[in-house]
């Protein structure tokens, strides 16, 4: 399998493409990685260094990786933290020479825009660009649950109202909604739940909530959802290595007081799941 992989990187931590490629590899897949930015550190710190990539700079790495034959290889391809306005627009042109030259192929979209807690974190512009050019041309999308109201313009919070927006949400072109951190106010006091939905279904897997907020744990999600799914065709089995894999990653970074995730010192995680949580169906 090979992922190209359009999303941001930085120096020091786990973000974006720093935060997806290793995983990927460890569970033996080729990763192409093309950065929209090149930051020192991700943004929760406050401050951060480091240029985001000019949209037409990000179009010339690809034309570079198409002019060495690679779009034909490529089965998937990832996209994440958009960084400039203008990216969406490069990723879209992107999905289409790919799927020109494998028709196999599909596009993962991790809409990344902000969460429940911090609010949006990027640009005014990009969510929008994400809801009306990016996400329509998806196969399948990451978003978390408040993303995913933005999206469909609803405030998900129950199981239903949560399910009900992902149907919104395939309805404008994807096929599959992973939809993580979902909380609703009727789950088991302590638990976090992820969902999958596509036509033939939904599924929830729920595990405990770790207390505290990892940066990039966003990134690795969808990366192994996007590897799994494409290696599998099972939503829910795909769920299940996922959501197995990232929880004893932030269980290995809670362990070790680190703030940044403790990707390489959990690499076997991605390589051999443990499978200690069940998808449960609810649709």
């Amino acid at each position: 399998m090979k992922v190209l992989s359009i999303q941001s990187a930085v120096a020091h931590g786990h973000v974006g493409n720093s935060a997806a490629t290793f995983p990927l590899q460890r569970m033996g897949v080729e990763v192409v990685p093309v950065n929209t930015v090149n930051f020192s550190n991700h943004t929760g710190y406050g401050s951060w260094r480091g240029p985001v990539m000019a949209a037409s700079d990000v179009a010339d790495v690809l034309a570079g990786v198409e002019e060495r034959g690679v779009f034909a290889e490529v089965d998937v391809v990832l996209s994440g933290y958009q960084g400039g306005t203008g990216i969406g627009d490069v990723i879209v042109d992107a999905v289409r020479r790919v799927k020109a030259a494998n028709p196999s192929a599909v596009y993962v979209c991790d809409p990344v825009m902000g969460n429940a807690r911090s609010g949006c974190f990027v640009a005014p512009e990009i969510p929008v660009l994400l809801r009306d050019r990016v996400v329509p041309v998806a196969d399948v999308i990451c978003p978390n649950q408040f993303e995913l109201g933005f999206l469909t313009g609803t405030e998900p919070t129950t199981m239903e109202s949560t399910l009900a927006a992902a149907d919104l949400a395939r309805a404008t072109g994807p096929s599959t909604v992973l939809v993580t951190s979902v909380e609703r106010p009727d789950r088991e006091e302590g638990t976090l739940e992820t969902a999958v939905v596509d036509a033939t279904g939904a599924w929830v897997v729920r595990t405990p909530q770790l207390p505290f907020k990892a940066n990039g744990s966003g990134d690795v999600t969808a990366a192994l959802f996007a590897a799994h799914l494409r290696r599998t065709g099972d939503p829910a089995a795909s769920l299940e290595h996922t959501v197995s894999s990232v929880f004893d990653l932030l269980e290995a970074t809670l362990a070790s007081g680190a703030r940044e995730l403790r990707i390489v010192e959990a690499q076997d995680v991605f390589a051999n799941p443990r499978l200690q949580f069940t998808a449960e169906r609810v649709r």
